[in-house]
């Protein structure tokens, strides 16, 4: 019963109408995904201390590889399947489910197992200090068993949002979000298990979340239940051809996970040489926050996708470019609330995190007001090149995506530290989103100018 009245109909209700019903659940069940990490924090490092905040910062790209593989192909899985849908063809669209699901279980499995065999070079790899080795390994450990879970969950959540049931996606995060404050409490304080105890915690949370995800797509789903292809050699290329064209046209959003990684890695290096192991602790803390950045941008875009795809699919261009003006709007309004707080809070935001009067604490509370500075951009970036993801222009998403990610990101971060010192660490950021929203700005103008009216309208 509740199902049904959270149900959507995408063919006749106004866009405002769905997107407000989209948006609202989508936002909380994303931010509460990134609390999970947060919460990680603020108990390792109230339990444990900057080193175990350092250790968990360690491992923080490995997280954003495994999300960004679930958003590639949960992000192209639901445009490919929004399609489907309006053009009447449901039972494609329930095999491509299946094989969305299917293919990112096995491929995690592997690459898991892998990382389990050989913690401390994984570790090491991600550029841990000998200090920090251990407590990174360990975290390494116990963290990886909840990937393929993980997968359940980030792929389930848009499908069961196209399947009409939002709040049951959102419920997924909730309850995982819920569940790790309780347990992070328990095995880090009356066990004692440290940076070990709030990975366990979180994979448990992970695991809770990929489990209702899974079960509501076997069980409940109203349209979109998975149906297996058949087990026959064209059936299997089939599947094939199809897994490559959900990743191509979600490759962006891989990348803009790839994004998070590249900027904690380099943020990592640069602190590490310029102020050693309390650098990386304070840029620790930003990199806490950073995935709720991330993750309003990817709601937004999230929210907006299922109607910009469906209506993509059968023409109906009004109702896109109404949905993009809602995206854009919505993204740079919640950028402007996020770098206030950044602004004016510093103090509170770290002290969350660790004491106060600590030297990695009073180095992240001189740089949070540098770094909120890109905040407003980051959101409004995300946001745009899910855009462009959902019309499938799938060269202009990747071209931006390549900016943040590699192409501006890494030589910003080499050399303005150079010029302005640590602050320079801090301010890479900023300027690698203010340079790629010039880019998309323009783009748009060239793009726009050398259209026909048809296609100006799908842009506008």
């Amino acid at each position: 019963m509740k199902i049904e009245k959270d149900a959507i109909d995408f063919k006749n209700n106004s866009v405002s109408t769905l997107y407000r019903k989209l948006l609202i659940p989508t936002l909380l069940g994303t931010l509460s995904m990134s609390a999970m990490t947060t919460i990680d924090g603020i108990f390792v490092g109230h339990g444990v201390g900057s080193d175990g905040v350092a250790a968990v910062n360690i491992v923080g790209p490995v997280y954003q590889v495994f999300s960004g593989i679930g958003l590639m192909i949960g992000t192209g899985c639901s445009v490919v399947v929004s399609i489907f849908m309006a053009r009447g063809k449901t039972k494609v669209a329930r095999m491509n489910v299946a094989q969305a699901l299917i293919f990112s279980t096995l491929l995690t499995a592997v690459v898991c197992l892998f990382a389990m065999l050989f913690p401390e070079r994984f570790a090491r790899l991600l550029g841990a200090s000998e200090t920090l080795i251990s407590s990174a390994s360990d975290y390494l450990f116990w963290i990886m068993p909840s990937y393929v879970f993980q997968m359940w969950s980030l792929i389930g959540l848009f499908i069961i949002r196209l399947d009409g049931a939002p709040k049951v996606a959102m419920w997924c995060n909730v309850v995982a979000a819920l569940m790790n404050i309780v347990l992070d409490w328990v095995m880090i304080f009356p066990l004692g298990w440290g940076v070990k105890g709030a990975a366990i915690a979180t994979s448990i949370s992970i695991m809770t979340s990929g489990i209702i995800a899974i079960s509501y797509l076997l069980f409940y789903a109203r349209t979109l239940k998975p149906v297996l292809p058949k087990l026959s050699r064209k059936s299997l290329c089939l599947s094939l051809r199809n897994m490559g064209y959900h990743c191509r046209i979600g490759s962006p959003s891989m990348l803009g996970e790839m994004t998070l990684a590249v900027l904690i890695f380099m943020g990592n290096l640069m602190f590490m040489k310029h102020l050693g192991d309390d650098g990386v602790a304070a840029f620790g803390i930003a990199c806490y926050y950073t995935p709720f950045f991330f993750n309003i941008g990817n709601a937004v875009a999230q929210s907006a996708q299922p109607i910009i795809s469906y209506n993509y699919g059968i023409s109906r261009w009004d109702y896109v470019a109404k949905a993009r003006r809602l995206l854009l709007v919505t993204s740079l309004l919640c950028g402007m609330v996020v770098m206030a707080l950044f602004l004016f809070m510093p103090h509170l935001l770290v002290s969350l995190f660790l004491n106060p009067a600590s030297t990695a604490a009073r180095i992240a509370q001189d740089g949070f007001p540098y770094y909120a500075i890109g905040i407003p951009f980051f959101i409004l970036n995300v946001a745009t090149v899910g855009y462009c993801q959902s019309i499938e222009r799938m060269s202009a998403a990747m071209t931006f995506v390549f900016l943040r990610g590699v192409g501006l990101l890494i030589p910003v971060f080499l050399l303005l530290p150079l010029l302005l010192g640590s602050e320079g660490i801090w301010l890479s950021m900023p300027l690698v989103e203010i340079l790629t929203l010039a880019v998309m700005g323009c783009w748009w103008l060239l793009v726009r100018n050398g259209l026909d009216d048809k296609s100006r309208i799908q842009l506008s």
